[in-house]
């Protein structure tokens, strides 16, 4: 069985509630599991909407420890496919919904950053979807006529302009507004310490096992050392669907890497941004790309993507450490001044993916009291906390604003992951990653 992700993360642990492991019968009036930002967020206004509400968050580990507190820190707008291909499948309407209701969940994030006044090295900035390819500045074209169609404020930026912000020969790229950069486990963390000051209960260590129909009402989680009845169940578990055979469609779990060195000189952190906190995302899917750190450090990630089901754990950590390496030599080519710098951690984690990009927020098919959260798509950061504030507002009754987005909905396509297929799928994987490598 593949093991969890690798590597020690840039980020720091935090202080965390007491999450004792469950033990016996337990009961809640509602039951998250997950204590990722999704589960967190969810518990958080459920907590503050109806206090007095009685509600459990159980994880197989403890808050943080999985994709919300191994990512790398980039906030910005995105959900679902690329833009043009938005509107080719939801028409121009949805696709500016889409859109908007991505940007709302930046801004949400830092209204709740500001709210819990968390120290997580939050740096409000602009992010930029950068190429230095020719089908990177196809794509971007493409990208860039839909936004001017649908009347949204995307700005192109041209090779010059690039230059202005951060000092590498990218060819052209997008301006995506509102953005920031920070520290995501410490906001996961300042956010479950939220949680408890408003009395939720943390259980950890404790994974879910099995989902069953309870006798009464509301479901049965199944777990090591007990059971945990509840009245209604939100499970923030993301790719761990799969193996809890969940009705939700695919969410795939793919491994994917990050690195972060020592402080750069002065000279090389101010051609790459410095202090604005800025991030460059390179337009082609997977290709790498980079943010700066308060501490004049450098986080890079992507590049490279695994997938991990039917991995031996010598074959997965040799894929981590050519990741890990390819990663490496790219940041040393953003400035020459990177040449010698050292890499002071190196990291994987998991996200979930999907066969159409989009997530999946709803009610599980056949069980009205449970409730699913993933498939960010590589997106998490400020879907999460989106994803977390929808599923509570449900769970409470509250009218929803507005018509539904296409991530709101009970399961995602199902596709053959499984068996002789397996194979064909790392194939398309490892592919989509040589071809991101290329066109760096």
């Amino acid at each position: 069985m593949t093991g969890p992700p690798a590597g020690t993360p840039y980020w720091d642990p935090a202080e965390l509630p007491p999450q004792p492991q469950l033990h016996g019968v337990v009961t809640a009036d509602v039951a998250v599991v997950g204590a990722g930002l999704a589960g967190l967020s969810c518990a958080y206004h459920l907590a503050e909407r109806a206090p007095g509400l009685d509600i459990a968050v159980v994880d197989a580990e403890h808050p943080a420890a999985g994709a919300s507190g191994r990512g790398t820190g980039l906030l910005g707008p995105r959900a679902g496919p690329a833009v043009d291909g938005a509107v080719r499948r939801f028409g121009r309407q949805t696709a500016r919904r889409m859109h908007r209701a991505s940007e709302r969940a930046v801004r949400d994030v830092l209204d709740l950053c500001a709210r819990l006044d968390v120290p997580c090295g939050l740096r409000p900035g602009e992010q930029l979807m950068a190429t230095r390819s020719s089908a990177g500045l196809v794509a971007l074209a493409r990208q860039a006529r839909a936004w001017r169609e649908l009347g949204l404020d995307v700005p192109v930026l041209t090779a010059a302009g690039i230059r202005d912000r951060v000092g590498v020969p990218y060819k052209a790229a997008l301006l995506h507004r509102p953005a920031a950069t920070l520290d995501p486990a410490a906001l996961t963390c300042a956010l479950a310490r939220a949680c408890a000051d408003k009395g939720v209960r943390f259980y950890g260590r404790s994974p879910l096992l099995a989902l069953r129909p309870g006798d009464l009402v509301g479901p049965e989680l199944v777990l090591p050392h007990g059971r945990l009845y509840a009245g209604q169940a939100v499970l923030a578990v993301n790719s761990a669907a799969q193996a809890l055979d969940l009705p939700v469609g695919t969410i795939l779990p793919l491994e994917v890497y990050a690195v972060a060195t020592e402080p750069l000189s002065a000279p090389a952190y101010e051609a790459l941004g410095g202090r604005a906190g800025h991030s460059v995302v390179d337009a082609v899917p997977m290709a790498p790309y980079f943010r700066l750190l308060p501490d004049r450090g450098l986080v890079a990630g992507g590049g490279t993507a695994t997938v991990p089901a039917g991995l031996g754990a010598p074959r997965l950590q040799a894929l981590r450490e050519r990741a890990w390496g390819r990663l490496e030599r790219w940041l040393r080519s953003l400035h020459p001044d990177l040449a010698q710098v050292r890499v002071t951690h190196r990291w994987s984690g998991r996200i979930g993916m999907t066969g159409d990009d989009l997530p999946v927020v709803g009610p599980v098919q056949g069980s009205p009291d449970v409730w699913f959260i993933g498939g960010c798509c590589g997106h998490g950061l400020a879907l999460s906390v989106a994803h977390g504030a929808h599923v509570a507002a449900a769970l409470l009754g509250e009218p929803q604003p507005g018509e539904r987005l296409p991530w709101h909905r009970s399961r995602a396509p199902r596709l053959a992951v499984r068996g002789p297929v397996r194979p064909l799928v790392r194939t398309y994987v490892d592919t989509l990653g040589r071809i991101a490598r290329h066109t760096c």
